[in-house]
């Protein structure tokens, strides 16, 4: 039907009004309707067609690039306490290891980057401990990659020993760390946040040369949420990369 429909339509353009009336009192009540549903649909692609109807865009909840790099720095992804710096077991206080980094983040356009961190860590307790309590303190660095700090805070971890046990697990959680960008081409790529233990320049250089030494245990210990987790840090304050 559509073919003789759009005919019949160019011949009463064609013949004028009066030749469209009669046409109309020839057809039947089905041919009448099925002109009008024709009419109705050539309006309504006219309208689509004249407006330009489109569908808005919807807003973009991910990140509009990737996420800044995240690492503990080597140099100080681990901490021994020895013993007037005697490298031997024997000598050793406490160690702690960072195990592992995460990192997610979340951007668009103009927005800055918000990176959300989680750092796992180790501890152990060595034959010259004291206590079952130990405080650990960490850092954390937000940098343009290969270039400058941004910001540096640091945090402690105030770790306890079970009885009998001498090592611990532990999971710290830092939420928004922010990152301002001075136009949509900086991507979190441009930036690196670091992670490591206040350690001093002996401890430094022992983690430099591979040399380690970590409590030994029959199994894994199950991991503990740090005291005080998911830690906010505060605004960086600058771009960085421009």
């Amino acid at each position: 039907m559509r073919r003789p429909l759009t005919l019949g339509l160019s011949l009463l353009l064609l013949a004028g009004l009066p030749i469209a009336k009669a046409y109309a009192q020839s057809q039947n009540p089905d041919d009448q309707r099925r002109q009008a549903q024709a009419d109705e649909d050539t309006k309504k692609k006219k309208k689509e067609k004249d407006w330009k109807i489109d569908q808005a865009p919807l807003p973009n909840t991910n990140a509009a690039g990737p996420c800044p790099f995240a690492k503990a720095l080597y140099d100080a992804s681990r901490y021994v306490e020895l013993k007037d710096g005697e490298e031997t077991p024997a000598a050793v206080s406490y160690t702690g290891e960072i195990e592992h980094v995460q990192a997610t983040c979340q951007y668009k356009g103009l927005e800055p980057i918000v990176v959300h961190l989680g750092v796992g860590f180790q501890f152990g307790k060595g034959p010259l401990a004291k206590s079952d309590h130990k405080n650990y303190r960490y850092w954390v660095a937000v940098t343009v990659r290969n270039l400058a700090v941004l910001d540096k805070q640091y945090f402690t971890i105030p770790a306890e020993f079970p009885k009998g046990s001498d090592r611990v697990v532990y999971f710290d959680r830092l939420a928004d760390i922010v990152i301002p960008r001075a136009k949509t081409s900086v991507s979190g790529s441009n930036f690196e946040i670091l992670v490591g233990f206040d350690v001093t320049p002996q401890m430094a250089e022992f983690n430099r040369m591979g040399k380690r030494f970590r409590a030994n245990a029959s199994s894994d210990p199950e991991p503990t949420p740090a005291p005080n987790s998911a830690k906010t840090a505060s605004n960086t304050g600058t771009s960085g990369a421009q």
